[in-house]
């Protein structure tokens, strides 16, 4: 084993550090675009494109540089220990790696070389207001037509960033689950995958006042009779619960190194004012155990969440069995949430009032390391499924 990063990866942590770099001067500006007005910056993601990241997933052959996901989960790391998660970089990112996956040799030359290119931006919709959680409970259904395309009517709900993205990763239901009880076939057939643009006819989008995902707004998709044509299909009719891991599993991973970034980023904010903040007898208030033990104990943790999302991402690339990288990448996310709540808590608390300041800028991040205890998967059902398919122990629910 060896746990040095190789030097293409280390060029990696140092091409989005020279990227990011390039727009200090005007850090604060897009923090308030982010924060404040929701919008993520345009020239930040044709950076992030032009140094080749968005690309890292797709082969050469398809006009990316293959380097992997181990490659994006370096730079969203790195990206958010600056400040500046993006779910959209995420979303694209694992609604890719499905296509290169399961997508026909047409989709593949049709949308990757865009997605390398920075000129496609993707979402991802499966949850519903009646089925959350439990994704075999979806009720959106895609039939086929005479005319050889496919007919979707149905919603989704808190799909983020719907209204910049291209394209929709949609998880629908291509049999119903009462066509699959009266063929006695189990729920996990059934499901189909489908990328429809987001500008078609028949599909409306209503903001949900949502807060948490930096620079992006959630919406409810309604779906009325959406015409797609059959080349839009991900994968095979039907089979579409493997092809739906493959893209849960990288954005699990990838959510897992946002926390570890955001975690270091809210670290070290809370250190640079624990050294200079004197109160009693000109002494820092981090020379004080009561601040520098809780920030220790971060610095300890973080060095555990990372190296289990790098475990997770190294298990993606190696093409291990989906239900281990599975286990890997649940307990990554689980550790890198919880560890970046607790670092924003105690960086609020470091920071005494000033931890309320926008001027300061860590409150601004409260909602977003808290939102990753609850998405894209709940603290709940990880421990279920580590109780479950890891201990082996009996189905809770």
């Amino acid at each position: 084993m060896n746990f040095q990063l190789s030097e293409e990866q280390q060029m990696i942590k140092d091409t989005v550090r020279a990227m990011l770099k390039r727009f200090q001067p005007r850090a604060e500006e897009f923090r308030h675009m982010i924060h404040n007005e929701k919008k993520f910056p345009q020239e930040l993601w044709d950076a992030v494109a032009e140094a080749g990241l968005m690309g890292s997933l797709i082969p050469e052959e398809y006009g990316g540089t293959g380097t992997g996901l181990m490659a994006l989960t370096l730079a969203v790391e790195e990206m958010a220990a600056h400040g500046f998660g993006n779910a959209l970089i995420i979303l694209t990112g694992m609604d890719s790696l499905c296509i290169l996956r399961n997508g026909s040799e047409a989709m593949k030359r049709r949308f990757l070389p865009a997605v390398a290119e920075g000129k496609v931006k993707f979402c991802f919709a499966v949850t519903e207001p009646d089925a959350g959680s439990n994704t075999f409970r979806i009720s959106t259904i895609a039939r086929r037509t005479p005319r050889g395309t496919y007919e979707i009517s149905g919603q989704k709900t808190f799909i983020t960033g719907a209204d910049i993205a291209d394209y929709v990763l949609l998880v629908t239901r291509t049999m119903t689950l009462d066509e699959l009880r009266a063929q006695n076939m189990p729920k996990a057939y059934g499901l189909s995958l489908f990328l429809v643009p987001t500008r078609i006819e028949g599909l409306t989008m209503q903001p949900i006042p949502t807060r948490g995902i930096e620079g992006m707004t959630q919406f409810t998709l309604f779906f009325d009779n959406v015409e797609i044509p059959a080349e839009n299909l991900v994968g095979e009719e039907h089979q579409g619960t493997m092809a739906l891991f493959n893209s849960l599993n990288p954005e699990r991973i990838l959510a897992a190194a946002t926390a570890c970034g955001l975690t270091e980023y809210l670290l070290r904010k809370a250190i640079d004012y624990a050294r200079q903040r004197s109160l009693f007898k000109n002494t820092p208030i981090g020379a004080y155990q009561a601040i520098q033990h809780p920030l220790a104990e971060i610095k300890i943790e973080l060095e555990a969440a990372r190296l289990m999302t790098y475990k997770s991402a190294w298990a993606f690339d190696q093409a291990l069995h989906p239900g281990e990288v599975g286990t890997y990448a649940n307990m990554a996310k689980y550790l890198g949430a919880e560890l970046a709540i607790k670092a924003c808590d105690r960086a609020i608390q470091t920071l005494g009032g000033y931890g309320f300041s926008e001027e300061y800028g860590v409150i601004y991040y409260w909602d977003a390391v808290r939102l990753l205890r609850t998405a894209p998967i709940t603290k709940e059902m990880i421990l279920n499924y580590v109780s479950e398919h890891v201990l082996e122990l009996p189905r809770s629910y």
